[in-house]
């Protein structure tokens, strides 16, 4: 297995399960000092750069406070506070800022972007969402499949809804690499992309898993260990998608019905935000406009569930630990 130590962290595609597996213990391991108040500040006197092409709330606070709980300090970079790719090319802003901090997060559009600024930076450079992979969210989502089955490996795992992105991509990438069996379940056109598709084939059948792609809803439930979805309109989309997303993605929401048919000690998953009521500003009106009370998982489901997304979402900050610490060379003993 290869160090990891100074590795980039911009798609699971990189990393073998055995390294893959190392993060996820390593995160098990912080999340354990952080529950004793344990201090684990051996990465003190570092700084890292957050760039935020696209705003987030875990995504944000997992980076900084896991780097606070390291001893480092952090330098926020917003989409008015950068020259990213504007007044200066990314290979230059990669080479200044790799000068300045010891490594750098990247959450924003194509993933060309990061991989530019990983090949010029010279410090490791981490993957914060790109429109096409999430690595750190598909971390998160495996520590919370083992702490809810005791090991990740064999367990179904279905994603309901629109797979073609960052969040279909990286779940079947991790399911493949884990051994566990992927179902990406949504009309054909929302499958993901067919070379990707056969590189998981691949991948799982080494690992003792699988990968499906089906339309039918009730079929994919059945007996499934995890139902998973996200939000069917992406960020900085044209509000012109939502109808043509809600037609017809609306049969792949996840219900009562839905989760009935699943395993017994099923849960269901969502990396956020959800629109499962009228609570947020932007479901409302898109409820109004469009006439509906939910999106991708009703209320209903998201009330009687909320407590696997919730670990879901602190499990961010414990695997972005895992993944800084580890490629900056401050690897903990397992306890």
């Amino acid at each position: 297995m290869k160090s990891l130590k100074d590795r980039n962290f911009l798609t699971l595609k990189d990393f073998s399960p055995d390294e893959i597996r190392l993060f996820l213990d390593l995160a098990a391991s912080f999340k354990k000092l952080k529950k004793f108040r344990i201090p684990h500040d051996g990465l003190r006197g570092r700084n890292i750069a957050l760039i935020f092409e696209k705003t987030s709330t875990r995504t944000r606070c997992s980076f900084e406070v896991a780097a606070h709980d390291l001893g480092m300090q952090t330098t926020y970079l917003d989409p008015q506070a950068s020259q990213l790719g504007k007044k200066e090319s990314i290979a230059d802003t990669a080479s200044v800022l790799g000068r300045m901090f010891d490594g750098i997060e990247y959450r924003g559009f194509e993933q060309a972007r990061v991989e530019c600024l990983a090949k010029y930076a010279g410090v490791p450079v981490w993957n914060g969402l790109t429109n096409e992979y999430h690595p750190t969210q598909i971390l998160a989502d495996m520590l919370t499949v083992r702490e809810y089955f005791g090991e990740e490996k064999g367990r179904k795992f279905v994603y309901m809804g629109d797979a073609r992105y960052n969040m279909g991509n990286s779940l079947m990438i991790g399911c493949a690499k884990l051994g566990l069996h992927f179902t990406a379940c949504a009309p054909e056109k929302y499958y993901p992309d067919a070379g990707l598709v056969e590189e998981c084939k691949a991948w799982a059948q080494e690992s003792g898993g699988s990968i499906t792609l089906t339309e039918d809803a009730l079929e994919a439930a059945r007996d499934a260990d995890v139902i998973y979805t996200d939000v069917w309109v992406s960020m900085g989309e044209p509000d012109e998608v939502w109808e043509e997303r809600i037609r017809e993605l609306n049969p792949y929401k996840v219900t009562i019905e839905l989760m009935n048919r699943a395993s017994e000690n099923a849960i269901f998953m969502h990396c956020l935000p959800a629109f499962h009521d009228y609570e947020t500003e932007i479901g409302k009106k898109m409820g109004e406009r469009f006439d509906f009370r939910d999106l991708e998982v009703t209320d209903e489901v998201f009330q009687k569930y909320r407590k696997p997304v919730f670990d879901e979402a602190e499990n961010r900050m414990h695997t972005i630990k895992a993944v800084m610490a580890a490629t900056l060379g401050y690897e903990i003993i397992a306890r």
